[in-house]
């Protein structure tokens, strides 16, 4: 079983990641910023892994460390769980609509951490969670996963539309790269020989 339990402790936040790569789309969310919960929330049930998140932080002065930071622990998670990468799909890609909007995300787990975010977001709040939040956690999931991650909302005019699509074309995408590709024989994927 790929599973893990990652914790992530600093002056601003405390978090605790609970992954099975292998799951069903279980979610215990407590981030503590209720936006982000229901993102989260998108990325276990596409991408068919059990997600436990528990986050403490300093959300008195707002979510930025808060969000950032799991986005962080959600990489360290990923790059644990899946180790050496032997047998993995390694590519995966999703188109998602929801009503007027369409996102696509395209990621490998190529070990070299690289973020093209291009998200035309339509206003600046959806509720209470800053837009530009969406970037900071995918940021900070990149840069500890070791992956190469591609997103684009190629339409929309609902923002809230707009990072619902980008996370579960993120699960979905996630999913099939991380999918054991019973043809590969157990070798990582690359003519390298490592990833």
């Amino acid at each position: 079983m790929r599973q893990v339990n990652v914790k992530r402790n600093t002056s601003e936040t405390q978090i605790e990641i609970d992954l099975n790569l292998d799951g069903t789309g279980r979610a215990d969310l407590q981030s503590g910023v209720p936006f982000l919960d229901h993102m989260l929330d998108q990325i276990a049930r596409h991408g068919m892994v059990d997600l436990t998140v528990k986050a403490k932080g300093d959300t008195h002065i707002d979510d930025h460390h808060t969000v950032e930071d799991i986005g962080i622990t959600l990489g360290q998670a990923i790059a644990k769980a899946v180790g050496d990468k032997k047998g993995i799909t390694r590519y995966g890609h999703s188109y998602v609509p929801l009503d007027e909007t369409l996102s696509r995300v395209v990621i490998d787990f190529s070990g070299r951490p690289g973020l093209e975010f291009h998200v035309p977001f339509t206003r600046a709040r959806v509720g209470d969670f800053d837009v530009d939040l969406t970037i900071e956690f995918f940021r900070g999931f990149v840069n500890h996963a070791g992956v190469t991650l591609h997103i684009d909302n190629i339409r929309g005019i609902n923002a809230h539309h707009q990072i619902e699509t980008v996370f579960k074309a993120f699960g979905r995408a996630l999913r099939m790269a991380l999918e054991l590709d019973p043809r590969a024989g157990g070798v990582v994927p690359s003519t390298k020989g490592s990833l």
